[in-house]
């Protein structure tokens, strides 16, 4: 089968097609035929070597990139009760969608509902998990709160705005561009601000009335963090999810007390996915929301396994907004 593998960290020119032999399910595994694969900025940082020694992520090279994928289930191995061969399934964190066919551990795996095409499930599965654990499970968010979105135009961005819209809260939003802030806008923001280094925390703090928001969704990092606690309310919350703006390796504590009493957490998805019941809840509420019209997810890059560097090159580059695909079954 082909795949798409690393085998040294490095950029786009490290990815490696190969031909392999096609795997075979362990115990409580799953062989996928793969279809649809997600393409996102963890296929990046893998590559890039970020998760060379994480213990939330151990992926280690050689390895086939992809973490996120659909397709259709060709093979159960022994355990395995939840899926059955035929079974359309969806699944993330869990690397290897690069490829004809991948191994899935079931407990990762989401049936995907008929009115769900296999590109729509492979470019929400993982967003639109991540999306969903950030409003229900770590800001808990309720009608008449209010939240502050960064990068407000990326894929997890603009699910993001949609799903809080959708609680009633009140969502302010940023982005690098006017171009970025329509998409914003379309997606139902009520504030979009630019960063203007820093300066949309002093128009969060204008707009109101000199609280703040309760809760700041940041994936961005280096670059917003510390304005991002100038944004929040005393005793707010912010989300630090992504830094694709690099690490802070310099913030003291302190500075949340300084900055009103704040909390300040770094959750992973990983955490948020304990059991099969929890990841299909998830993407029930996902692609149920996808199939009423309130959450749209648009791709709006398509690659296959022949063009991957240019589409890992389109994402370094922040030329992709939105969601791309890997089109491969």
């Amino acid at each position: 089968m082909r795949a798409i593998q690393i085998h040294e960290y490095g950029g786009p020119e490290v990815l490696r097609r190969v031909d392999i032999e096609v795997p075979r399910p362990g115990n409580g595994e799953v062989l996928v035929r793969v279809v649809a694969a997600g393409i996102n900025f963890m296929d990046v940082h893998t590559r890039q070597g970020k998760y060379r020694e994480s213990r939330t992520y151990p992926v280690r090279i050689p390895c086939t990139l992809g973490m996120e994928g659909a397709g259709e289930v060709v093979e159960v191995g022994a355990g395995v009760t939840s899926v059955r061969t035929g079974d359309r399934v969806a699944w993330c964190i869990v690397w290897g969608a690069y490829a004809d066919y991948a191994i899935v551990p079931a407990a990762r795996l989401a049936r995907i509902p008929d009115d769900i095409g296999y590109d729509v499930a492979a470019a929400s599965i993982f967003q639109g998990s991540t999306a969903h654990y950030l409003l229900d499970d770590v800001a808990k968010l309720e009608p008449g709160m209010t939240c502050l979105v960064h990068a407000a135009s990326g894929g997890i961005g603009q699910l993001l705005v949609q799903l809080a819209k959708r609680r009633g809260v009140e969502v302010f939003a940023t982005t690098s561009t006017a171009e970025k802030a329509a998409i914003a806008r379309t997606r139902g923001a009520d504030h979009v601000l630019l960063y203007e280094n820093g300066g949309f925390a002093d128009r969060i703090r204008e707009l109101t009335d000199g609280r703040g928001v309760d809760v700041v969704f940041d994936a961005v990092g280096k670059t917003t963090l510390r304005d991002s606690f100038r944004a929040t309310r005393v005793r707010g919350l912010v989300v630090n999810y992504g830094s694709v703006t690099g690490p802070m390796r310099d913030l003291d504590p302190y500075e949340l007390g300084e900055a009103g009493s704040l909390f300040l957490t770094r959750p992973r998805l990983a955490d948020h996915l304990a059991d099969a019941a929890t990841v299909q809840r998830r993407a029930d509420d996902v692609f149920a929301a996808i199939a009423q019209g309130a959450l749209h997810v648009e791709i709006n890059g398509r690659y296959t396994l022949d063009n991957v560097e240019e589409a890992h090159a389109a994402l370094e580059e922040r030329r992709q907004s939105g969601k791309a695909v890997m089109d491969i079954g």
